[in-house]
């Protein structure tokens, strides 16, 4: 019962809602009791989502438009009086280029996207971001805290890999890159979103890793005989 209540009466914001890491972030506030307010520009999933999920409110929007945000911010405040957290989840990751490959138009996407509306993947500047808001925002006493997903097994990672030549050996490499031998999922990330939200109370300024160890040291850190599982790509 603890479980379910942990985040009762609370009333979240999940951008990127509606598949992968988001839409398990929104799974994982439901089922801690919290009111969700979720935005994503795949209006299709979104919708799907929302009516699998009672408490669940589906706003579509694009989290580079300014104007999309006050109206997922301003909708929510009108149907529920209050906010208590925002999980900027959205992002995406281009396919690997050369610096020399990638237009000034596709890096300022890649920065509106991840680091204006987004904690994810360009994860120094969002770290150095979350300690400057972490310090800006507690005299309002918000906390502001991060995550940074290593290896996460999500249709993101999965249309990654079957873009590559050999996507196979993309996902075995992926694997292997944490010494615990498998990939993340994303219900661990969102039960880090839950805990960060609801019981780390006396954190702010802090940068969650959530990658099976994936930093630790250079190279492969599992081999073919420690893996704990390999994602399966279905054609």
């Amino acid at each position: 019962m603890a479980a379910v209540t942990r985040y009762s009466g609370k009333v979240v914001v999940v951008t990127g809602g509606s598949r992968g890491i988001g839409a398990a972030i929104v799974r994982a506030f439901v089922d801690s009791g919290a009111q969700v307010v979720f935005c994503d520009k795949d209006e299709a999933g979104g919708r799907a989502l929302e009516q699998e999920l009672s408490g669940t409110v589906f706003i579509p929007g694009d989290v580079t438009q300014e104007g999309d945000l006050q109206a997922l911010i301003s909708e929510t405040l009108s149907r529920f009086g209050h906010l208590d957290c925002v999980v900027n989840n959205a992002g995406y990751h281009p396919p690997p280029q050369l610096p020399e490959e990638t237009s000034a138009e596709s890096f300022r996407r890649l920065l509106e996207v991840n680091l204006l509306g987004t904690y994810t993947l360009i994860k120094g500047a969002v770290t150095a971001m979350t300690k400057a808001l972490a310090l800006d925002e507690s005299q309002y006493g918000v906390r502001v805290n991060c995550i940074s997903p290593g290896n996460i097994w999500t249709p993101l990672w999965r249309e990654l890999a079957a873009s590559t030549s050999d996507p196979r050996a993309t996902i075995l490499e992926g694997t292997l890159a944490q010494p615990l031998g498998r990939m993340g999922q994303p219900v661990e990330v969102a039960a880090a979103a839950v805990f960060l939200a609801s019981e780390a109370t006396f954190c702010t300024g802090l940068e969650l890793l959530v990658t099976g160890g994936a930093e630790l040291g250079y190279g492969r850190k599992a081999n073919r005989s420690s893996l704990v599982e390999v994602p399966i790509l279905l054609p």
